[in-house]
């Protein structure tokens, strides 16, 4: 089960609605759902949360340490509370999923996104869960830095925003220990809208009669 929930982003009124804070956009989502009050904690260096349950206590961070030293947050609120790596799921932005896609997994590679390879660090591990939330990518690599930094067209912000929805759908999941379940929610394509049945052609008239009214 997670344990942990972290998002990540840059603190600050100027980065807020910057594609790179996704991750805390998830964690507002979840925040929301669960109840729980995100408050300034000095000794995690980030707003943290908690939120109790019945599969035990739950923890909410959002690092206040800008992206490249999220470790140094995320490594002290789960070592405090002897929180392992394959208990922490991260939330982040993914260059490489469109806008309204969202994908999970554990493991793996930091991909070059400084926050996962602060924590990856920090942790001494990979083997904690990602959270991927699509953001598009702005097609040039020289590109990335501002793009990341710069706030979605509303249209984008609206399909990312879908996407967090439909990650925290799987919220009781993730708490309850059904990872595999969880994935698979998270995986699912919505459905396809049903087809606008076409209205009935109108009566043609019968053959040899091209009157409109009967004859008298």
């Amino acid at each position: 089960m997670i344990r942990l929930f972290v998002g990540l982003g840059n603190p600050g009124p100027e980065y807020a609605a910057t594609r790179h804070n996704a991750g805390f956009w998830f964690i507002d989502e979840v925040a929301h759902k669960l109840g729980a009050t995100l408050a300034p904690e000095r000794s995690y260096f980030g707003l943290a949360g908690r939120a109790s349950r019945p599969e035990g206590p739950v923890w909410l961070l959002q690092p206040m340490t800008f992206m490249n030293l999220s470790g140094k947050s995320v490594a002290a609120l789960a070592r405090f509370f002897k929180i392992e790596p394959n208990e922490i799921l991260v939330a982040h932005d993914e260059l490489d999923l469109m806008p309204g896609q969202i994908k999970m997994k554990i493991g793996g590679s930091h991909a070059g996104h400084n926050g996962l390879k602060d924590i990856q660090a920090q942790l001494g591990t990979a083997d904690f869960w990602r959270l991927r939330l699509g953001i598009g990518h702005p097609g040039v690599r020289a590109e990335v830095v501002n793009y990341v930094l710069r706030k979605p067209p509303a249209e984008q912000r609206e399909e990312i925003d879908k996407s967090i929805v439909q990650g925290v759908s799987a919220l009781d999941l993730l708490l309850g220990d059904n990872m595999e379940f969880a994935m698979m929610k998270i995986h699912a394509k919505p459905p396809r809208p049903k087809p606008v049945p076409k209205p009935a052609a109108a009566p043609t008239p019968a053959a040899g009669n091209t009157d409109p009214e009967p004859k008298t």
